[in-house]
């Protein structure tokens, strides 16, 4: 599988204030680009972390993008993931709806019942991992289920998780041009972070979108 990580943060790397209110980061040139990440992509994946902060519907913006799906026998909106290790997705979601496949990725500690309410209001349930969702083991999982490209929009948490477990082949970010700050806002990759072994990444392309820059990378290495 091709794991593309794409986010948008500030210029000193936060992705959001300390109190984890979400951000209009980049502009309208910007979110067209994401867009068409998206737009090739067979799956989305968040963390619950965003679906409770943000209540995204990660569809695609353009309907000529859906249609040029549609025309080549694919869905018309990538398939949505949802990383949620106890289940705390809500059952009135935006992302529960029938406009696209939502896959939620939970672990064996989250309660049968509720995997079951959650599987009633529209997700489709995948166990990976005991106590916590063990990433490497859901993308496996997808991957079976015929996801070949998967689009990680974070947060923090989950960016980390992926490039600890060596998932991530291209990573994409949008530095906007300002400053949150805060010693407890979220990062682009959060969690315990490296001590050795770090991620090597190649700077292959930078583009500049509304008021910021774009920054793309491959993702390499025995780090990743």
């Amino acid at each position: 599988m091709h794991v593309v990580v794409n986010a948008a943060q500030s210029v000193d790397g936060k992705l959001a204030t300390r109190r984890r209110e979400q951000l209009r980061i980049s502009g309208p040139e910007d979110f067209d680009r994401v867009d068409r990440v998206r737009a090739a992509a067979d799956a989305v994946l968040v963390g619950v972390g965003t679906v409770l902060a943000d209540d995204p519907h990660l569809t695609l913006d353009e309907e000529d993008r859906r249609v040029g799906r549609l025309q080549s026998g694919r869905s018309g909106d990538p398939a949505r993931v949802v990383v949620d290790s106890t289940g705390r997705t809500p059952t009135d979601a935006r992302i529960l709806d029938d406009a696209a496949t939502t896959y939620l990725l939970v672990s064996a500690a989250t309660d049968r019942d509720r995997r079951t309410e959650l599987a009633d209001a529209g997700a489709e349930v995948i166990v990976a991992g005991e106590e916590r969702v063990d990433v490497a083991e859901g993308v496996e999982k997808l991957a079976d289920r015929g996801v070949e490209r998967l689009m990680v929009e974070g947060g923090g948490e989950v960016i980390f998780s992926c490039f600890e477990a060596g998932l991530v082949d291209e990573l994409h970010v949008y530095v906007g041009s300002f400053v949150i700050g805060g010693r407890d806002a979220p990062t682009l990759a959060d969690g315990p972070g490296f001590t050795e072994e770090f991620p090597e990444l190649t700077l292959t392309e930078t583009e500049r979108f509304d008021d910021g820059v774009v920054l793309s990378y491959e993702v390499g290495g025995d780090g990743a």
